[in-house]
């Protein structure tokens, strides 16, 4: 029988004989005969649902590539089919991705890259040879002399030296151990992984994680990916955004009633905020931790970009360990760097750090178990890494160019972030705080009573209602407030500073002109 209903299948000629004898149309009807009889099968229910999927997984939200930029995308390809908008492109300002807004790379960022991708380059006097000489010993240290090869779990260990050696010259001699560093996928991939450590308990004792609201939505999601608490703590925009301790035992205070409060996270660049943490602030804070038992997480990854002449990036390391010995060897501290933002804009090859310190020797294992289970970060991002860290020197050939390209890409920011500044509190119903550094806006937008109402007809946040439109009429992508946490009754959205000077006063005329005539249709 299913030899017959094969030869149906094949749509074999009808007359042809079959190999009983038989000729294939009869042999067609038995086929069809048994397969009337048979009785129909219903289609399988799918596995895998949103009602049976990992609910921590469906409660992931993360703003910055969130409805607001699928729509953009889709925006995009209608522009592509030539469907007519009021505007010729969409300008991507929700994401901190340099190199996409047109900064260009760091040349000897990018020299000894391809000279560690390619070896065969390393004969060629096209290359300088304070790149060689990093290439040469990045190279020696991999397996088999190839960035195609594992690495050690914890990162290759001369480029952990690296990162030691450049902590010690930041910190101003403070001293920095290979072994308490780690090296990652970004930053994003040591927050995750030191996140994933410490939450534990349940019920009232489950691990409470105290973040910065607006806050970057990378911890959010990650917190409610290991359905750990929430803890929010509310930095003070009358106040340039300052992060105020008193907030800090109001939080935990409220917390300790529902949850075990564990982890401190600070942003310091603030992202999407931009304020800058004094010295003082930062010995409160430390204080703080101390006192209440935190384990402290420093997401310092916009440590290069510090704009306002008052303001000086400290690093929480440097100042742990000046406060002296019961603070510095005591109080836990993960600290974080990539190569995604500074003046490096590397954000494709997901380079990072994390220095550790005060770790229990017995966690310091489990935390190298658990980065084994990923086998390594990437190699090439590791290498980029060790670039960032370990730049060229005075006296060094490359070291003049690679001056000159920093100071433009930091000098060209800052002018872009008073620039943002400016115009911005020129318009009626925007308010925008100092971008003291980092490489983000994050005003404060007025929206009246009647944009509300169509937002709840529409079924969305005020703020997302407001950049929904402004996309839609301008082709500007920004990401609403809301996705990054505001007090409530007030209204924001982050926008990068990162495009050309030229584009970038384009963008600002646009959200102003836009603003005001929104303001006039919902007055």
């Amino acid at each position: 029988m299913q030899r017959a209903a094969a030869l149906v299948l094949r749509g074999c000629c009808p007359r042809t004989l079959g190999p009983w004898g038989r000729s294939q149309s009869s042999a067609a009807a038995e086929a069809s005969a048994v397969l009337k009889v048979r009785p129909e099968r219903s289609r399988r229910e799918r596995i895998l649902t949103l009602e049976s999927m990992n609910p921590q997984v469906k409660a992931v939200e993360y703003a910055v590539r969130g409805p607001i930029v699928l729509k953009a995308g889709e925006i995009e390809l209608e522009l592509q089919r030539g469907i007519k908008k009021p505007f010729t492109e969409v300008i991507r300002a929700n994401i901190g991705d340099a190199q996409a807004m047109g900064q260009q790379p760091i040349t000897f960022l990018r020299q000894v890259m391809a000279l560690c991708t390619y070896p065969n380059l390393l004969d060629s006097p096209s290359f300088p040879e304070d790149a060689k000489k990093r290439a040469r010993r990045i190279l020696q240290a991999c397996g088999g002399n190839s960035l195609g090869s594992y690495s050690a779990s914890q990162g290759v260990n001369c480029i952990r030296e690296d990162v030691a050696a450049y902590i010690t010259r930041r910190d101003g001699g403070v001293p920095a151990d290979p072994d308490n560093i780690y090296l990652t996928t970004g930053a994003s991939d040591g927050i995750s992984t030191i996140l994933k450590i410490l939450v534990s308990g349940g019920g009232k004792s489950r691990t409470g994680v105290m973040i910065p609201i607006p806050q970057y939505p990378l911890y959010s999601a990650v917190i409610s990916e290991l359905d750990a608490i929430q803890v929010n703590y509310y930095l003070d925009e009358d106040n340039c955004w300052a992060l105020n301790v008193n907030e800090l035992r109001r939080a935990v205070q409220q917390a300790k009633e529902h949850c075990n409060p564990k982890v401190l996270c600070i942003i310091n660049p603030g992202n999407p905020t931009g304020q800058v943490q004094s010295r003082k602030c930062i010995e409160d804070v430390i204080h703080f931790a101390w006192e209440e038992k935190l384990f402290l997480l420093a997401d310092e990854v916009y440590q290069d970009n510090v704009y306002s002449p008052d303001c000086k990036f400290h690093s929480f390391k440097k100042v742990l360990y000046e406060m002296g010995p019961e603070y510095s060897s005591n109080v836990e501290l993960a600290s974080f760097h990539s190569t995604s933002k500074g003046y490096m804009g590397e954000c494709g090859y997901r380079g990072g750090y994390m220095e550790v310190i005060n770790l229990h020797p017995e966690i310091k294992g489990q935390l190298v178990k658990l980065l084994s289970v990923r086998l390594c970060p990437p190699v090439s991002g590791q290498a980029a890494m060790d670039i960032v860290v370990n730049p060229p020197v005075p006296g060094e050939e490359s070291f003049e160019q690679f001056s000159r390209e920093k100071e433009s890409v930091l000098g060209n920011l800052a002018k872009k972030a008073k620039l943002t500044e400016d115009m911005f509190n020129q318009v009626p119903g925007i308010h925008c705080n100092p971008l003291m550094g980092a490489m983000y806006a994050f005003p404060r937008i007025f929206i009246p009573a009647k944009a509300m109402e169509a937002a709840q007809a529409h079924k969305m946040a005020p703020d997302m209602f407001y950049c929904m439109k402004l996309l839609e009429e301008t082709g500007i992508c920004v990401v609403p407030g809301s996705g990054f946490g505001q007090r409530e009754g007030t209204y924001h959205f982050r926008m990068t500073i990162l495009p050309p000077v030229e584009k970038l006063k384009t963008v600002l005329q646009k959200v102003k002109d836009f603003h005001i005539k929104f303001l006039e249709k919902y007055a």
